[in-house]
């Protein structure tokens, strides 16, 4: 079954999600720091670093939101990131906060859909996603297409919630997330159901092994997953051969 954030509606994810970022985007940002009381950014971090070695020039990112992954990427001394999305809500915002860094040069956002990239084969050393996958409408196609526009050798790195599993921290982190994550978060957005839609599209989502095996069955090898704070969000890492 899919899961959609707006379950009155006939429209499709992809058009829901979109809509559902558009409407939430004045404060995203505010609401990613408070819900995750700023361990995103760390986790940001660490994703990043494993991409230290492989030293990428020219960097992806798909469903870039705000550009906040893009902007941390800019550790690696790229010669261009450029991010894509679906949210023309979510992009305005990030244009403005690159703008106000004198960044534009280094990071181009555009309208992009991840299942269909309107990038040539084998162009970028790196893609990188963060909290994105999750929202794909087919993920083994997004996958795919992200496969597609890799060049041979280069690397995906992908960040996204998963579910801990320890006894107690699962059901605390259960709670959290049934309960608190979604009043705070209509409170502050004033979406109804898109911190309804969180919780739901994590506990829908196939993390650790069986991301890592779709990750697979499109090409990647070499692929890894490291599990961040007990388990609530993991790090992907695969390689196109």
């Amino acid at each position: 079954m899919t899961v959609v954030p707006y379950k009155d509606q006939s429209k499709s994810k992809k058009e829901q999600v979109a809509q559902m970022f558009d409407n939430i985007s004045p404060k995203y940002d505010l609401l990613n720091r408070v819900l995750s009381m700023g361990i995103d950014v760390s986790w940001r971090k660490k994703a990043i670093t494993m991409l230290e070695k492989e030293q990428p020039k020219l960097i992806l990112d798909v469903a870039t939101g705000t550009a906040d992954f893009a902007l941390e990427a800019l550790s690696l001394n790229p010669e261009k990131i450029i991010g894509v999305d679906i949210s023309e809500g979510m992009l305005n915002l990030g244009k403005e906060k690159i703008a106000k860094m004198n960044l534009s040069h280094k990071i181009e956002l555009q309208m992009g859909d991840s299942e269909r990239l309107l990038f040539a084969d084998e162009t970028f050393d790196a893609v990188i996603v963060s909290f994105g996958v999750r929202n794909f409408e087919n993920l083994e196609k997004g996958l795919q297409d992200i496969y597609r526009v890799l060049k041979k050798g280069g690397t995906l790195i992908v960040l996204e919630f998963s579910q801990p599993q320890g006894f107690i921290f699962s059901r605390l982190y259960h709670f959290y997330s049934k309960y608190i994550l979604p009043t705070i978060g209509k409170i502050v957005s004033k979406d109804d159901a898109a911190y309804t839609y969180l919780p739901e599209s994590v506990k829908a989502f196939p993390f650790g092994k069986d991301f890592l095996a779709i990750m697979e069955k499109v090409g990647f090898t070499k692929t890894e997953a490291k599990e961040l704070t007990f388990g609530i969000s993991s790090i992907y890492k695969g390689k196109k051969g």
